[in-house]
């Protein structure tokens, strides 16, 4: 099965939570806007390990290229 934007935000959704989440892609390449507040204290990178450890294997095995923008829900709020 073909990896689809909607698969990611499924996955994304169930492992991490979210308060707001868009994600949009070809097939192949995926950006994704990610507001969570278990983002609160982390850097940029700790964020992504964070969206990481949720999806798993899939980074690996489906996922080929996510660019994302990790957000707390106060930076979202802006």
């Amino acid at each position: 099965m073909a990896t689809t934007p909607e698969l990611i935000h499924g996955y994304l959704k169930n492992g991490l939570e979210c308060t707001h989440l868009e994600v949009e892609g070809d097939g192949q390449h995926f950006t994704a806007v990610i507001v969570s507040p278990a983002f609160a204290g982390k850097n940029r990178i700790q964020r992504h390990q964070v969206v990481y450890a949720a999806l798993g294997d899939r980074m690996r095995e489906e996922i080929h290229a996510l660019s994302m923008k990790t957000l707390t829900p106060d930076e979202y709020r802006g």
